[in-house]
């Protein structure tokens, strides 16, 4: 899972191993915001800094337009997006990017506890930060 020659490896992949963990012990089959709730208490036991739920601006021409919330913000570097479907599909994926793109964050996972195995990918934002 940990990979050095990705950014933020190590802390990605604890953050998996967090959901693992949770998809483990819980299965698929709950509603995303009992999954939620259990990696929080998942990653907090990791000694992880996170917020849930984090509301955060979204920007179009230098103007707020609006906010979304995040479902975890890691360190404040890494948007972790929660799934619990059947399957992930090419539309949760451009959503997670577009997240990472109007939050200016250069890493997010998507994380799917829906499937009969975690799924979970590494969505890089390919565009240039504003930072």
């Amino acid at each position: 899972m940990i990979n050095g020659k990705y950014k933020y490896s190590e802390l990605t992949g604890k953050i998996i191993g967090c959901a693992m963990q949770v998809h483990k012990v819980l299965g698929n089959g709950f509603q995303e915001v009992i999954y939620q709730r259990a990696l929080a208490i998942e990653m907090a036991h990791a000694g992880l800094a996170f917020e849930r739920e984090k509301e955060m601006p979204i920007y179009y021409r230098q103007e707020n337009i609006g906010t979304r919330r995040v479902d975890f913000l890691v360190d404040g570097i890494i948007c972790v997006e929660l799934k619990a479907i059947i399957q992930l599909e090419d539309v949760h994926l451009a959503q997670a990017i577009n997240y990472l793109e109007a939050f200016e964050l250069e890493i997010g996972l998507l994380i799917n506890f829906g499937s009969k195995s975690l799924q979970y990918k590494r969505v890089v934002n390919s565009k240039g930060l504003n930072r």
